[in-house]
């Protein structure tokens, strides 16, 4: 169920046997010479939209932006300061509580905001307002990823590559993989980014000249489907977990 697409008096009826939200984060910023900018948020609002189709949970909208200021030398990248995108999505979730939702997914696509996703569940775990989890969808499904991918990369490699080929194969630049994989980083294990335990470096271009990491001619559409349904089924399961729990259990427990 997409909340965008319902009357308010059809949503009042879900909310009143439902009380867990899908909430899809992404980003809009370079994925490379071969990639939409949109593919973050392209495959978060993919899989949640999926996912509450398949079980009748609520799907809201989806944030488009995120936290994404290491990408910003390249040309497009749309980016909000890490404290206003942990408020703004703090707020939005609370809005959900105000309608009865005590328990939220926020189905992310986009590493830049893992920690920040993380600390806004805290903020309002802590206030006993509902339990939000983050969840990223690459690692629900870690072992496929490494099965199906010799040289990964985790910014617009060949797991992001097939998922888009997948879901929206025409935004994809087919004759520009090679271009991707020659002019970025095809192997980040062998690339030097850290000193003396340290990481270096703090922007993409840093270690790509295109902005992507990995092996994008190892990708394809089949590749794509295979780690979209794997990666849904890892997300209905964890829903329904989470539907199942008592709001009491998921609360902080008391001290010592």
């Amino acid at each position: 169920m997409y909340l965008g697409d319902m009357a308010w008096p059809d949503l009042g009826e879900y909310l009143d046997d439902e009380s867990l939200a899908l909430v899809p984060l992404g980003s809009t910023e370079q994925h490379g010479p071969h990639l939409p900018e949109g593919t973050d948020h392209l495959i978060a609002e993919g899989l949640a939209r999926k996912a509450a189709e398949r079980t009748g949970y609520l799907c809201t909208p989806t944030v488009n932006i995120g936290v994404s200021p290491h990408h910003r030398q390249f040309d497009g990248t749309m980016w909000v300061d890490a404290p206003v995108f942990r408020d703004y999505v703090e707020s939005l979730t609370r809005n959900l509580s105000y309608h009865g939702i005590d328990r939220v997914v926020y189905v992310n696509a986009h590493g830049g905001n893992v920690d920040h996703l993380r600390e806004v569940g805290r903020r309002l775990r802590d206030e006993e307002v509902m339990y939000a989890i983050e969840w990223m969808w690459d690692e629900s499904i870690p072992d496929l990823v490494d099965d199906l991918f010799t040289h990964n990369g985790p910014h617009g490699g060949p797991k992001e590559t097939a998922m888009i080929q997948h879901l929206h194969p025409e935004l994809v630049h087919d004759d520009r993989l090679e271009d991707a994989r020659d002019g970025g980083l095809t192997d980040i294990d062998a690339a030097e980014t850290r000193t003396h335990g340290a990481r270096t470096f703090y922007d993409a271009i840093d270690n790509t000249d295109n902005g992507v990491l990995g092996d994008q001619t190892d990708a394809t559409a089949e590749k794509g489907e295979e780690l979209f349904e794997a990666a849904t089924e890892q997300l209905i399961q964890l829903c329904d977990w989470l539907d199942a729990q008592a709001f009491a259990d998921l609360m902080p427990k008391d001290h010592v």
